[in-house]
């Protein structure tokens, strides 16, 4: 899928691909998006959990299916016209096994909000963010924490990182990420690593506030912002846009920013490299992203 979107840089602006499962509407980043498909019978995999479907081969690639209905606990509201959504993300391809495509919404950042608390305990929720349209809610869901239930290792990869006793307090590092459970995940890493001094965010506006509230500090502002780590899809403000806000301030400026995330390809590193990010990482690549920091902080 083309998307003219993807070209663009610090737009604070994202492409939602709507989908239902049953009656109820759902979404995408278009971003993570190859293509949508008929439903076809799978090739079950045995001793796997019910979610998983199976796979199949189209043009001669393996790819895993997700039933989204067993995720979401919904019936399919017409089966035989149910359909696939075949995305790449975390270095992987996947399809979801949904109910219809409604289409294409172009939607700010700034109108997506966090899944209200009372909901969920935080942990445990497969939802990132509520966009409101003109007469409807879309629920956008959080597609590393489903594969991750299912394939822990698809999501996280600690591998050749390198962790040591070395205390190291003097490094202040934040971090930007709005999926509860990969947050928590990148916190636990880095303080194994002796990273202690940690902050973290749900979206990149309170990263941003928390960043540009040290401006006084001016040539010592890396005394408390030694580098951020930001994912690209983020309620209020993405990773895009804050990388953008943060290099075109003077005195921002000079904070390392290291973008850590899913939908990490060619396209989408050109444009984290025009809008200054110092560095990127694919998901689920935590341990060269940890061993980078190492060496350049």
């Amino acid at each position: 899928m083309e998307n003219n979107i993807l070209l663009e840089s610090g737009t604070n602006e994202l492409e939602v691909l709507e989908f239902t499962v049953g009656t109820q509407s759902f979404g995408i980043n278009i971003a993570k998006v190859n293509e949508i498909m008929n439903y076809q019978p799978m090739i079950p995999v045995p001793d796997s959990p019910d979610e998983f479907e199976g796979v199949f081969t189209p043009r001669d690639k393996v790819i895993s299916v997700i039933d989204l209905h067993k995720v979401l606990h919904k019936d399919s509201s017409d089966s035989g016209h149910d359909l696939l959504i075949i995305c790449n993300f975390n270095q992987m391809d996947v399809g979801f096994h949904v109910s219809s495509v409604k289409g294409i919404q172009r939607i700010s950042w700034e109108d997506i909000e966090k899944p209200p608390k009372m909901s969920s305990d935080g942990v445990t929720s497969i939802a990132t963010g509520i966009a409101k349209l003109t007469d409807r809610i879309i629920l956008i869901l959080d597609f590393e924490k489903i594969v991750s239930d299912i394939n822990r290792s698809a999501v996280i990869d600690t591998t050749g990182a390198k962790i040591t006793d070395e205390n190291k307090d003097s490094k202040h590092i934040v971090i930007a990420e709005d999926s509860p459970f990969l947050n928590t995940l990148i916190q636990k890493t880095l303080r194994e690593a002796g990273y202690n001094n940690v902050v973290s965010f749900d979206n990149g506006k309170d990263a941003w506030d928390y960043i540009s509230a040290h401006k006084n500090l001016r040539d010592n502002i890396l005394d408390e912002v030694s580098c951020l780590i930001s994912d690209i899809e983020m309620p209020q403000m993405d990773g895009h846009h804050l990388t953008k806000k943060i290099k075109d301030d003077e005195v921002l400026r000079k904070i390392p920013v290291y973008l850590f995330s899913s939908l990490i390809n060619d396209q989408m590193r050109i444009k984290g490299e025009s809008v200054g990010a110092d560095a990127q990482f694919s998901k689920p690549q935590i341990g060269m992203l940890l061993n980078y920091i190492n060496e350049h902080i």
